[in-house]
């Protein structure tokens, strides 16, 4: 699943800043949750991370290194956090990569696809 961005409007994955008391993989689960009210199973490594600029107020902007986790998702709930904020919607991992701006994700979405994502476009865990 992809989101977009809330300020240009761009697709992305689900990510956001680390939250304290969780572990990385953990505040991964919970953004998906407040950004797509995607509900699951996160896997506790990482298959990848990327590098981005991140736009702050006045200007600024903060380099950010975020770590993908895969979260094999049990269901998506009605009402969530940011719902209104944001679009959300299911991709093929290929044509997700087509879509993203990021090349380091693209590369990500584009290895996941071999590794464990079905036809119908949700994540499955390999066998």
């Amino acid at each position: 699943m992809l989101v977009t961005t809330r300020g240009r409007k761009r697709w992305m994955i689900p990510k956001g800043w680390p939250i304290r008391g969780l572990d990385p993989h953990e505040s991964a689960a919970r953004e998906a949750l407040e950004e797509a009210g995607l509900v699951g199973d996160v896997h506790a490594e990482a298959i990848g991370s990327i590098s981005y600029n991140k736009r702050l107020g006045h200007g600024r902007e903060v380099q950010c290194v975020v770590e993908v986790f895969p979260l094999y998702v049990d269901h998506q709930r009605d009402h969530w956090l940011e719902q209104g904020e944001r679009e959300t919607k299911w991709f093929s991992s290929r044509k997700a990569a087509s879509l993203v701006s990021e090349t380091g994700l693209r590369e990500i979405l584009l290895r996941f696809d071999v590794q464990g994502s079905s036809t119908d476009g949700l994540p499955h865990p390999s066998p």
